[in-house]
């Protein structure tokens, strides 16, 4: 059984105005990340870890190479296209639809979930990481 995110629902039938202003607290969010993933590089590489913490070490800085700055460009790109898009639907220009529109929303709102839980598991195990130190 499939269950449904009620809050998804709700956004996906909400108006566009409702949409952009989510879209800009996307872009917020994805800035704050960048700087978040600068500075957890500049953490982890301040100390060499010791022979019983460097196989965890080697996870951290493979899983921050996963959320790399290059994707958080690239889904800040796809983001400010999609406020593009909704500017075209906005003036009713031709080849533009709605549902294309709110498509394309739940695609990045599904991308910008998917990293936000890959950040909260790296900051866990970041956080047990340095307790160790």
């Amino acid at each position: 059984m499939e269950t449904t995110n009620v809050k998804n629902v709700f956004l996906l039938g909400a108006s566009l105005e409702v949409l952009h202003q989510e879209s800009l607290e996307w872009l917020d969010i994805v800035e704050f990340w960048k700087d978040e993933v600068v500075f957890f590089k500049k953490l982890l590489g301040k100390k060499q870890p010791s022979d019983e913490d460097r196989e965890m070490y080697a996870n951290l800085v493979s899983t921050l190479g996963d959320i790399s700055m290059e994707l958080l460009n690239e889904l800040e790109e796809d983001i400010r296209q999609h406020e593009r898009l909704l500017a075209k639907l906005m003036k009713e220009d031709k080849g533009v639809s709605d549902g294309e529109y709110r498509e394309s929303h739940q695609r990045l709102k599904n991308r910008i979930e998917k990293i936000n839980s890959s950040l909260k598991a790296f900051k866990k195990q970041l956080f047990s990481f340095v307790k160790s130190l």
